[in-house]
C-alpha cells in the first residue's frame, strides 16, 4: 500500500494542476428552504451527471480543473444555469435554488444541442410522465392532440397523424429517437404510424420548421418519440399497465424494463392491444341522420373499426465513462380496419401492418483538442402493409429505409457552442395492386447541417445552416389512358357514357430528379427581466416534393380521391406530362415567443407567419372517374346524383401555389396551491392561398381549460376543449360544427412492497357530443367515439 501512494504522489505531481480530477459538493433547495430531491445535476459538454437525494445534496467527481457549467432540473421547477470556476481544491458547500414553475421544463432529447420548452428559440411542446399516460390513445395524432398547436387528422379511430400548425403528410417528420420511422403514414390517412406511444417516455414536438435538425421533410414540424430501448444506464426500473375502455371494448396491456450488470444495460418492452368496433352518439353516416329515429334505441358503431395491436422491443448498451453504444430490434405488428372503404357494400377491407425496426444509438465524450462529442444513430427499417379484401391482398406497400446520423460537436471557440451534422436516409417505397395510385421509387438524401449558439450576457444567438442533395428515381411510372368526364357534360349527354375499363397504359417511362433544398435559421432568446423571456426565430426552409406528390396517379381510397401527381398537367378533360418545371417548396417563418418562466403563474405565446412559395397542394378537376369498386363514403351530391354516381371517384391534381399561414398559441398555467392548479390555452392557424381560397381541412380554432388536483395519493384532472366551428373552406370541402369535448380522470396512488401501484378510472366525451373532426377526410361517416370509460392500473418499480 505504502508503494502504491508513492506512484500515486509522483504521478499526480507530474500532471498539471488543469488535469487534476476535482469535485462538485452542494444542496438544492426550492424557494422556500425545502430540499428538491430527485434533481438532475449536469456538467454541460461532459458525461458527468447525478441526481440529488432527499435531503437535496449531491455530489459529481472526476471533473477538470477549470470553468463549468452547471445544469439543473426537476419537475415543476424552471431549469437552473450555473457558471463555476473548479480549482484544485474543488467546489464545496455550493448552494443552489430552483423557483416554481406550473408549466413544466422539459430538455428536448432529440436536438444535438440543448433545447427545452421554455428556454429555446423555437416553440418547442413535450408530452411526458403521467400526463403522456393520461392522454395516450391508440394512435399517435389521438395522443398529442391536446398540445397547444396540435390536431389529429383523425381517421375512425384507427389511424391519425399529427397536424401542427395546420401541415401534416410529408412535411410534418415522425421519428423516433431522432430517426424517421419509414413508413407510409405521411403518404395516406388511413395509414397508421408504426410507432407506439404506450411504451415510450416521451413525445416531443417542434412546432415550426425542423430542417436543420431532421431535413427538409419536416418544414412543418417535427413528432419525435423517445424512449429507452438503447439503455443509458443499468439502473434496475420499469413499468406496466393494464387497461380496458368501455367505447370499443379495448384491452391494453404494456410493459418497459430497464436493467444492467458492471458495464452493461438491458431493455425490454412489449405490449397487447385488442378493440372492436367503437361506439358514437349518432349515426355515423351523416345522410343517415336526417332520418326518423323518434322511440327507437339504436347501438350506433362506426363498422371496420376494430384493431389487434402487439409488438416487441429488445436492447442493449455497452457503458463506460466516457458514454455508451447500444443497439435495439423492434418487431411492430398492426392489424386494423379501414372505416368506409369496403368492396361490394358488404366486404370490408382492413390493414395488415409489420415492420421491423433495428436502431443503433451512441454518444461518446471525447477529449480532444477540437471534438467535444461524437453521436450517432442508424437504422434500418423493413415495413410492409397490405391491404386485404375477401382473405386476398388487394394492395401491398413495401418500404425499405436506412439511415445514419452523425453529429460532431466541437469544444466551445471562442464562447460559441455547435457543432455539425451528417445525414444520409434512402427510401424504397413500393405500392403493388389494384389501389396502389403512386409507382415504386426511390428517395435518397445526403445532408450536411451546422448549428451554432452563443450567450451574450442575458441574450441566446442561435444559427444554423444546412444543405441537401435529394434524387427520386422510378424506373415504371404510367401514364394512363384516362377516361374522365364531368357531371354537367354527362347530363347533356344523357348519361350516355362507357363506364367500363376506363385505364389502360399508355406509356411507361423513368423519371430521375435532383433536388439540391438549402435551409437557414437565426433565433434569438433574450431574458430581459428575471422569469420573463422574449424569442424571435427566422428561417427560410427548402422542400423537395414527395414521390407521391410527384409520381401519383391512381385511385387513393384513404383520400376518396383520384390522384394526380405534380408530374402531369390536365388539358381540357385529358391529363398529360407537365410542361412546367418542378419547383422546390419554399418557406418563409417567423416565430415570436414570450414566456413568464416562474413563480406561480407562467405562460407561454407564440405568434407565427409561414410564406410558402410553390406549395404543393391537391386542387379539385371537376372531373371524375369509375371506381371498379364501391367505396362506402360520402359524396357531396344530392340523392338522385349520388344514387347515379355513387361509384365515382373525384380527380384531385398536385398543383403548386403560394400559400400563407398564420396564427398563435397560448398556454397560461396558475399554480394556485400546492395541490391544485389551472391551465387554460388556445390556438388558431388561418391557411389561404395567397392569390385567394383556403387550403382544404385546416384545423378549427381551439381554446380549453385543463384542471388538476395533486395530492400525496389522490390526483384528479377535468379537462374542457371547445372546437369552433370551421367555414374556412376549400372548393368543394364542406364546413364543420363546432363541439365541445368533456374529459375527467382520476387516480389513486397504492405503494405496495417495493412498487409504486396507481388505479385509475377515465372519462372522456362524457356529455356524449356529436363531433366530427374537420381535419379528417371521413369526418361524415366517422364521428369521435361517443361517451366512454377506461379503468387501469399501472405500476413502477
Amino acid at each position: 500500500m505504502y508503494k502504491i501512494s508513492r506512484v500515486v504522489a509522483l504521478v499526480s505531481g507530474l500532471i498539471p494542476a488543469s488535469l487534476m480530477a476535482q469535485s462538485i459538493e452542494g444542496v438544492i433547495k426550492s424557494s422556500d428552504g425545502n430540499a428538491v430531491a430527485g434533481a438532475l445535476v449536469t456538467v454541460e459538454g461532459t458525461s458527468a451527471k447525478t441526481v440529488t437525494n432527499s435531503d437535496g445534496s449531491f455530489l459529481l467527481n472526476d471533473l477538470s480543473a477549470g470553468s463549468a457549467e452547471l445544469h439543473i432540473s426537476a419537475s415543476g421547477y424552471a431549469h437552473l444555469y450555473e457558471d463555476i470556476v473548479l480549482t484544485e481544491a474543488g467546489v464545496k458547500s455550493l448552494a443552489l435554488t430552483l423557483i416554481r414553475s406550473p408549466i413544466e421544463v422539459i430538455d428536448i432529447a432529440g436536438s444535438p444541442i440543448h433545447m427545452s420548452v421554455m428556454e429555446s428559440a423555437s416553440p418547442v411542446s413535450v408530452l411526458s410522465g403521467e400526463n403522456l399516460r393520461r392522454q395516450q390513445a391508440s394512435t399517435l395524432g389521438d395522443t398529442l392532440e391536446k398540445l397547444p398547436g396540435v390536431q389529429t387528422n383523425f381517421h375512425g379511430n384507427v389511424a391519425s397523424t399529427p397536424i401542427i400548425r395546420g401541415l401534416s403528410g410529408p412535411r410534418v417528420l415522425i421519428a423516433q429517437n431522432g430517426l424517421d420511422v419509414s413508413d407510409v403514414s405521411r403518404v395516406g390517412p388511413d395509414h397508421s404510424v408504426a410507432t407506439e406511444a404506450s411504451t415510450s417516455q416521451q413525445i416531443e414536438v417542434l412546432r415550426g420548421p425542423a430542417t436543420l435538425f431532421y431535413g427538409s421533410g419536416a418544414v412543418g414540424g417535427v413528432v419525435n418519440v423517445v424512449d429507452g430501448r438503447v439503455p443509458t444506464d443499468n439502473t434496475t426500473r420499469g413499468e406496466w399497465l393494464l387497461e380496458t375502455n368501455s367505447a370499443d371494448e379495448k384491452q391494453l396491456a404494456t410493459f418497459n424494463v430497464t436493467t444492467g450488470y458492471e458495464s452493461f444495460g438491458f431493455y425490454a418492452d412489449g405490449y397487447w392491444r385488442e378493440s372492436e368496433d367503437y361506439d358514437v352518439p349518432v349515426e355515423a353516416e351523416v345522410e343517415e341522420e336526417e332520418h326518423d329515429h323518434e322511440e327507437e334505441s339504436h347501438d350506433y358503431v362506426v363498422e371496420n373499426s376494430a384493431e389487434k395491436s402487439n409488438g416487441f422491443t429488445l436492447g442493449a448498451s455497452y457503458l463506460f465513462e466516457e458514454g455508451y453504444v447500444g443497439v435495439a430490434v423492434e418487431q411492430f405488428n398492426r392489424e386494423y380496419g379501414i372505416p368506409g372503404h369496403s368492396h361490394d357494400g358488404d366486404v370490408s377491407v382492413f390493414a395488415d401492418l409489420e415492420q421491423t425496426r433495428v436502431q443503433v444509438l451512441s454518444e461518446i465524450y471525447v477529449q480532444s483538442q477540437w471534438l467535444n462529442k461524437v453521436s450517432v444513430k442508424g437504422g434500418i427499417t423493413n415495413y410492409e402493409h397490405a391491404e386485404i379484401e375477401s382473405g386476398s391482398v388487394g394492395t401491398l406497400f413495401e418500404n425499405d429505409g436506412q439511415e445514419l446520423k452523425v453529429d460532431l460537436l466541437h469544444n466551445p471557440f471562442a464562447d460559441w457552442n455547435g457543432g455539425f451534422s451528417i445525414h444520409f436516409k434512402n427510401n424504397d417505397m413500393s405500392a403493388v395492386g389494384e389501389e396502389a395510385f403512386s409507382p415504386p421509387s426511390e428517395s435518397q438524401t445526403l445532408a450536411l447541417a451546422a448549428m451554432e449558439e452563443k450567450h451574450f450576457g442575458d441574450v441566446l444567438l442561435q444559427f444554423g445552416a444546412r444543405i441537401e442533395r435529394v434524387t427520386i428515381d422510378a424506373d415504371n411510372v404510367l401514364l394512363p389512358a384516362l377516361e374522365a368526364h364531368d357531371h354537367e357534360e354527362e347530363a347533356e349527354d344523357d348519361h350516355d357514357h362507357d363506364h367500363g375499363d376506363e385505364e389502360t397504359a399508355t406509356r411507361v417511362f423513368d423519371v430521375a430528379h435532383k433536388f439540391t433544398p438549402v435551409s437557414l435559421s437565426a433565433g434569438l432568446v433574450w431574458d430581459f427581466v428575471p422569469g420573463y423571456n422574449f424569442g424571435i426565430s427566422v428561417s427560410r426552409s427548402e422542400r423537395a416534393p414527395s414521390a407521391a406528390e410527384l409520381l401519383s396517379f391512381g385511385p387513393h381510397i384513404g383520400t376518396n380521391s383520384y390522384e394526380v401527381g405534380a408530374l402531369f398537367a390536365l388539358d381540357g378533360e385529358e391529363i398529360g406530362l407537365s410542361n412546367q418545371t418542378i419547383d422546390l417548396e419554399t418557406a418563409n417563418n417567423i416565430d415570436l415567443t414570450l414566456r413568464k418562466t416562474q413563480g406561480d403563474l407562467a405562460f407561454v405565446f407564440n405568434a407565427f407567419y409561414n410564406q410558402v412559395d410553390n406549395y404543393y397542394y391537391q386542387t379539385s378537376t371537376g372531373l371524375y372517374v369509375e371506381s371498379s369498386h364501391d367505396h362506402d363514403h360520402d359524396h357531396d351530391h344530392d340523392e338522385g346524383e349520388e344514387e347515379e354516381h355513387f361509384d365515382e371517384l373525384p380527380v384531385y391534381i398536385f398543383a403548386a401555389n403560394d400559400v400563407v399561414l398564420n396564427g398563435f398559441e397560448l398556454q397560461v398555467a396558475w399554480q394556485a396551491t400546492d395541490t391544485f392548479k389551472a391551465t387554460v390555452f388556445s390556438d388558431f392557424v388561418r391557411a389561404r392561398l395567397k392569390d385567394g381560397g383556403n387550403l382544404p381541412r385546416t384545423s378549427p380554432m381551439r381554446f380549453g381549460t385543463q384542471l388538476a388536483y395533486i395530492d400525496d395519493n389522490l390526483t384528479a384532472n377535468l379537462d374542457v376543449t371547445r372546437y369552433q366551428s370551421q367555414d374556412h373552406v376549400a372548393e368543394d370541402e364542406t364546413s364543420t360544427d363546432g363541439y365541445t369535448m368533456l374529459d375527467v380522470s382520476v387516480s389513486y396512488d397504492l405503494p405496495i412492497s417495493s412498487q409504486d401501484i396507481m388505479v385509475y378510472l377515465k372519462g372522456t366525451n362524457l356529455t356524449d357530443t356529436e363531433a366530427r373532426v374537420h381535419t379528417s377526410f371521413i369526418k361524415d361517416i366517422a364521428p369521435r367515439p361517443g361517451r366512454s370509460f377506461a379503468v387501469g392500473v399501472r405500476g413502477n418499480f
